[in-house]
């Protein structure tokens, strides 16, 4: 089988391997589609949150088919179309274990949750990004029409934080700078879709001078997470998803008391992936604009070196060829 292997740091590879042996309680699946991360970049180049070692295969945004099914599994067979946790207890899927990008994989069917039929394998591959999204606006919680929902930054995770509350009905005003990611953010839902230069004026006017009820920070830039508690309204709910580690930022903390002000920080998608899977399901949403180019299998390092360039790339996929089931 075809697989995309990093065989040391800084060097991936598009590499010929067996296919994985399966154990009885285990699940082989066939990939369809897998999405690269940025942090499928941060792990070639070294850097991770847990420790992980070379060679490996990445790949933790992903959808796929069962192509066999170990003796003692009876959750899941042949042919069910799957999608699955990328948080397995202390291992993460595609970092610290070997990921989906490849023809074929194991998983555990305690990972796996089937894809739902109203889903393709393109939007099954964007459940893990957007379950990041979704478990967020649970933590905020209560996000409805009566919410102006600020976002800031576009990016992949800002974006499926733009579907989702608009799909739950709230106004969404996005910040961010660049223009073709503002435009994308109004295909999403979003009400407005402004520069940061504007975002005070934005907010102010579609909010009737209150201020925002909701700001969910998306950009894990120190000065823009510190810009989130200026455009707060009175009692508002601000959430942080986009990450940083150790940078300074100056921050009128005073106003997280002044304002009333409920934060909440959130990491991952613990425990919503079945939610998550129902609410892309029941709300139809159209998450089809955030992949922005799609390569074949022996592409792989196409795909890698498009997600290294944010100006033109939002989700790079690499698209597997049906398989021949069963193996």
């Amino acid at each position: 089988m075809k697989a995309l292997q990093y065989t040391v740091q800084d060097v991936a590879e598009v590499v010929d391997l067996d296919v994985p042996a399966l154990a009885d309680d285990e699940v082989l699946v066939a990939a369809r589609r897998v999405g690269v991360c940025h942090s499928d970049i941060d792990l070639l180049e070294g850097r991770y949150i847990i420790p992980f070692s070379y060679p490996l295969i990445p790949g933790h945004e992903w959808s796929g088919e069962v192509a066999a099914v170990g003796s003692r599994v009876t959750s899941f067979a042949v042919g069910d179309r799957v999608v699955g946790e990328c948080v397995i207890g202390a291992d993460h899927f595609g970092f610290s274990i070997s990921g989906a990008a490849a023809e074929y994989f194991v998983a555990k069917p305690s990972w796996l949750h089937r894809l739902p039929d109203e889903l393709s394998f393109a939007d099954g591959a964007l459940v893990e990004p957007f379950s990041v999204a979704y478990y967020a606006l649970r933590r905020v919680g209560n996000v409805d029409a009566s919410d102006t929902l600020v976002v800031l930054g576009a990016g992949p995770i800002g974006l499926a934080v733009t579907a989702a509350a608009s799909a739950l009905g709230a106004q969404v005003i996005v910040v961010e700078p660049a223009e073709g990611r503002r435009a994308i953010a109004v295909q999403l839902g979003a009400a407005s879709a402004v520069h940061p230069d504007a975002a005070s004026d934005a907010v102010l006017a579609l909010s009737a001078g209150r201020g925002a009820d909701v700001v969910v920070e998306c950009s894990g830039r120190p000065e823009v997470m510190a810009q989130a508690l200026e455009l707060a309204g009175f009692r508002a709910r601000v959430a942080y998803i986009g990450i940083d580690v150790g940078r300074l930022a100056n921050a009128r903390l005073g106003l997280i008391q002044s304002k009333e002000l409920t934060i909440t920080g959130s990491i991952g998608s613990p425990g919503v992936w079945p939610e998550t899977l129902r609410f892309l399901a029941g709300a139809r949403i159209d998450l089809s604009p955030l992949i922005t180019q799609v390569f074949a299998a022996d592409e792989a390092l196409a795909a890698l070196a498009a997600a290294h360039n944010p100006a033109t790339t939002i989700k790079a996929h690499i698209e597997f060829a049906a398989p021949t089931l069963p193996v």
